[in-house]
C-alpha cells in the first residue's frame, strides 16, 4: 500500500469519527422493520435535513473509498503476489544465470585452451616454415658457396694446405729522350751527360720480360699459420743472354720466403724479401703486395724510393691490432763509390766465383764485384695504423770492412817497383754506418692518398733507387761512409673505381767527402821523374774533378776499332751529387674481376736529372757543373690472375 493510499485511509477515519456522535444526540436509530414497514404506510419520506444530507454523502463517499481502498489492497495483494513471484523468477533466473556463467566461464576457459593451443600450434608451425626457409636458405646458399668455391675456388686446396697463384702477363714499352742502353728498368745513375754520344741519341725498347709469376702456400695450425711464397720475373741477365733472336733471359727469383705466424702476434718471417725498411701499405709482416710500391711502369721504381729483395730474418710482434715492431737482420754489400785518384792500398772484396754460382763477368768486360761482409745489416722498424693512415719510423746499422796496408804508402810508382813484389803487412778495418727512415700516407677522404718518405744516414745509399753508392776511400786505405739523403712524396688520386692518377717526386744526394795525399815520385818508362804532388783522394773532390768534356761530344773510336757499338765517350768525373725525377702517369682498370681477373693499361711520364758535383773547367780556375737530364715515357697493358 502506497502513502498517499494510507493518508486518504486516515483523513477518512477523521472525519467518520467526528460525524458518529452528531448523529446520535439528534435522533434515535431506527430499526430496518419499522423502516420497511413506514415505507409502506408512508407516500413520501420525510425530507432530509442538510446535516443529515451532509453525513449521507460522507458515508457513500466512506463506502466508496472504501470499496477503493479494497480494490487498492486487493490490486496491491495481487501486485506483492506478482512481485513475489517475480522476485522468485528472478532469484530463478539469477540462479540458472549464475550456473548458465559458471558453464559459460568453464566453456571459454575450454575454448582459450584450445584457442592457445592453437596459436601455440600455428607459432611452432610458423616457426619450422621459418626455420625450414631458414634452412633451405643457408642450404641453397651454402651450395651456391661450395659451387662457387669448386668452380672459382680463390685458393686450391692440396691435402692439409691452400695455394694461391699471384701474377700478371706484361707488354710494355719505354721511351727515352737519351739512351742509356737499358730494357724496361733505368740505371739512375748512368743517365749520360752531355759529353757522350748517346745523349743525342734516344732509344726505344719494348719487351714482356717484367711479366712475374708467384705462389702462396698456406697451412692453418693449431698454434697458428705456417706460409710460404715464392715470385719470379725475366729481368736478369746471364752471361750470354741477348735481345738478337729468343730473348732467352734467365729466370729471376724476386721473393722466397717462408713464414710462421703464432695466435700471440709473433711472427718469423726468412729467405728472399722487401727489405724491413721498404713501405708497406699496412701492418709489418711480408705478404704478397704488402709493399707501397710507387704506380710505375719502371721495375726500378722511383728515385727517392727505399728499397731491396734481399735475404732477411725478421722478427716481428703485433701491440695490440694497430702497432708492431720488428727486427730483422738482412744480406749485406758494400757499394764503393766513384773514386778520384784511388788508393792502391786496400780491397774490399773480389770478383765473383763461378764454382760458388757467382757471376765472373759482368757489365761488359767487367769482373762482377762481392764485397767481403763482416757482418749482415740490422734494421729495426716500428709501425702505426691508427685507422687515418699508416705510419713507420726505423733505422740501420750497417758495418764495412776492407783490409788496408799500412805500411804502404798512398801510391806504388808501378814503373819503378811493381806493387805484387812489394812486402807488406795487412790488417782488416771496419767501421760503422747506418742511418734513421720515416713513412706516411694519409687517405684525404676516398679520393686521394698523400705520402712522403725519408732516408737519411751514413752509408746508407745502396738502400736508394738510384744506388749512389755507400763508402769511399781515405789516402790510408781504410773505409769512410758516405753522407746520403733520400726521399719521396707521393699524391695518389682514385677519381674514379676504375682510374688511378698519381704524381711522384723524388730525390737522392751524396755528400762529396774527399783527404789530401803525397804521391810517390816515379820515373817514368820513358826516363823522365816524376816528382811527389799532393792530390785530393776520395769522392768528388773539386781540384780533383776533370770536367773538361763535360759539354763536349766526342767522335766514336777510330774505324779500326769501331764495330758500331762504340759510343765516344771523352773525360769528364762527374760524381753524382743528386739525382731527381718527377713523374706523373695514370692507370685505368677497364675490366676487374674477382673471379676472371683484371685487364688495365698504364701511360707515365718521368722527367729525370742527373746532378754531377763541380769540377775543374777548360781554363785555369773555372768550375764545372755536368748535367744529365732524360724525358722518359711507358706504356704498360696487362693481365692480372685473379
Amino acid at each position: 500500500m502506497t502513502k498517499q493510499l494510507q493518508a486518504t485511509l486516515a483523513a477518512i477515519l477523521v472525519i467518520s469519527a467526528i460525524s458518529v456522535p452528531a448523529q446520535t444526540t439528534t435522533a434515535t436509530p431506527v430499526h430496518s422493520s419499522a423502516k420497511s414497514k413506514k415505507k409502506h404506510t408512508v407516500a413520501r419520506a420525510p425530507k432530509e435535513s442538510a446535516t443529515e444530507r451532509q453525513i449521507r454523502e460522507l458515508r457513500e463517499q466512506m463506502q466508496n473509498q472504501q470499496a477503493e481502498i479494497d480494490n487498492l489492497k486487493s490490486q496491491s495483494a495481487a501486485k506483492d503476489a506478482e512481485l513475489a513471484a517475480a522476485q522468485q523468477a528472478s532469484v530463478n533466473a539469477q540462479t540458472v544465470a549464475a550456473a548458465a556463467s559458471s558453464q559459460a566461464q568453464t566453456v571459454n576457459a575450454t575454448v582459450q585452451a584450445n584457442a592457445d593451443a592453437v596459436a601455440s600450434l600455428q607459432g611452432t608451425v610458423t616457426d619450422l616454415k621459418n626455420s625450414n626457409s631458414g634452412l633451405a636458405l643457408t642450404i641453397s646458399d651454402t651450395k651456391k658457396d661450395l659451387t662457387e668455391k669448386i668452380e672459382n675456388p680463390g685458393e686450391l686446396h692440396y691435402k692439409g694446405v691452400l695455394i694461391k697463384p699471384y701474377g700478371f702477363a706484361a707488354a710494355e714499352t719505354v721511351y727515352r729522350s737519351r739512351s742509356i742502353n737499358s730494357d724496361i728498368n733505368t740505371p739512375f745513375n748512368s743517365t749520360p751527360y752531355m759529353n757522350s754520344a748517346q745523349a743525342f741519341t734516344s732509344e726505344f725498347n719494348a719487351t714482356g720480360r717484367q711479366s712475374r709469376l708467384g705462389v702462396m702456400v698456406t697451412s692453418p695450425m693449431s698454434w697458428g699459420k705456417a706460409a710460404a711464397y715464392y715470385e719470379m720475373d725475366f729481368l736478369s741477365a746471364g752471361t750470354t743472354s741477348n735481345n738478337n733472336q729468343t730473348n732467352s733471359y734467365t729466370m729471376r727469383q724476386r721473393e722466397a720466403w717462408a713464414q710462421a705466424s703464432l695466435n700471440s702476434g709473433f711472427t718469423v718471417t726468412g729467405g728472399q724479401m722487401w727489405s724491413l725498411a721498404t713501405e708497406v701499405k699496412k701492418g709489418i709482416n711480408e705478404a704478397p703486395g704488402v709493399e707501397n710500391l710507387p704506380n710505375t711502369v719502371d721495375p726500378q721504381y722511383h728515385v727517392g724510393f727505399t728499397f731491396t729483395r734481399q735475404y732477411a730474418a725478421r722478427f716481428t710482434q703485433a701491440l695490440g691490432k694497430k702497432q708492431n715492431i720488428g727486427f730483422a737482420v738482412e744480406e749485406s754489400q758494400t757499394v764503393l763509390a766513384a773514386l778520384t785518384n784511388p788508393p792502391t792500398n786496400f780491397f774490399i772484396g773480389g770478383a765473383g766465383n763461378t764454382g760458388g754460382l757467382y757471376n765472373s763477368t759482368g757489365n761488359g768486360s767487367t769482373a762482377q764485384n762481392y764485397s767481403n761482409n763482416i757482418a749482415p745489416d740490422i734494421i729495426v722498424k716500428y709501425t702505426a695504423d691508427p685507422g687515418f693512415g699508416h705510419f713507420e719510423v726505423g733505422g740501420i746499422a750497417r758495418f764495412f770492412r776492407d783490409r788496408y796496408y799500412p805500411t804502404l804508402p798512398y801510391a806504388i810508382a808501378s814503373a819503378t817497383v811493381p806493387a805484387a813484389s812489394v812486402p807488406a803487412t795487412g790488417t782488416n778495418y771496419t767501421v760503422v754506418g747506418g742511418g734513421f727512415f720515416a713513412s706516411a700516407k694519409v687517405p684525404v677522404k676516398k679520393f686521394a692518398d698523400l705520402g712522403v718518405h725519408v732516408l737519411q744516414g751514413d752509408g746508407t745509399g745502396r738502400y736508394g733507387t738510384a744506388n749512389l753508392g755507400d763508402v769511399t776511400v781515405k789516402p790510408n786505405g781504410t773505409l769512410e761512409p758516405l753522407r746520403n739523403s733520400q726521399g719521396m712524396a707521393s699524391i695518389e688520386l682514385h677519381p674514379a673505381p676504375k682510374l688511378d692518377v698519381y704524381g711522384y717526386a723524388g730525390g737522392e744526394y751524396l755528400q762529396r767527402t774527399y783527404y789530401s795525399a803525397t804521391t810517390a815520385a816515379t820515373v817514368t818508362a820513358a826516363g823522365v821523374a816524376v816528382p811527389a804532388a799532393t792530390v785530393n783522394v776520395g769522392y768528388a773532390p773539386q781540384s780533383g774533378e776533370n770536367d773538361k768534356a763535360c759539354f763536349t761530344e766526342i767522335t766514336p773510336a777510330l774505324a779500326a776499332a769501331n764495330g758500331g757499338y762504340t759510343p765516344g765517350a771523352g773525360t769528364c768525373s762527374g760524381h753524382t751529387r743528386a739525382v731527381l725525377e718527377g713523374t706523373a702517369g695514370f692507370t685505368y682498370r677497364f675490366y676487374n674481376s674477382p673471379t676472371k681477373g683484371r685487364l688495365q693499361y698504364q701511360m707515365v711520364y718521368s722527367y729525370l736529372t742527373r746532378e754531377a758535383w763541380a769540377g775543374s773547367g777548360a781554363t785555369a780556375g773555372s768550375t764545372v757543373n755536368p748535367k744529365g737530364t732524360n724525358n722518359m715515357f711507358w706504356t704498360s697493358f696487362r693481365y692480372y690472375i685473379p
